[in-house]
């Protein structure tokens, strides 16, 4: 596989967070600071960490590389068909997000998941 350059890859946040200690922020920060092009989502936020907030799957207009959960499973059962629609090329289960129910429909439509968390990731050279 040859190797991309992080500002050409898309990742979406899903349940992005403007509060410090909340690892979906962190993971905000660490992403844009690796150079990644990055889309936090959340409904009622419009920016985090200066970065343009898209309030749904919906509204991003852009292919996503990586689709990064950072909501439970019973928040993520009714985005389930907008998760598949966007298509990413990936979706990583941070702790505590893992659904069987979207493993079972990403298997189904060809779409590669990890569980694993974004942060030690990207720590440690492997996102």
């Amino acid at each position: 596989m040859k190797p991309t350059n992080p500002c050409d890859r898309h990742v979406a946040v899903l349940g992005a967070s403007n509060k410090p200690v909340r690892y979906s922020y962190q993971a905000v920060c660490l992403l844009k600071e690796k150079g990644f092009v990055v889309t936090p989502i959340h409904p009622k936020l419009a920016v985090i960490e200066r970065l343009k907030v898209a309030p749904n799957l919906k509204s991003i207009q852009k292919p996503v590389d990586t689709l990064t959960l950072y909501v439970g499973p019973e928040r993520i059962r009714p985005l389930m068909d907008e998760i598949i629609k966007l298509k990413p090329k990936r979706v990583i289960f941070n702790p505590g997000t893992e659904s069987s129910e979207l493993v079972s429909r990403l298997m189904q439509a060809g779409i590669h998941y990890l569980e694993a968390c974004t942060l030690v990731m990207l720590r440690i050279g492997s996102f």
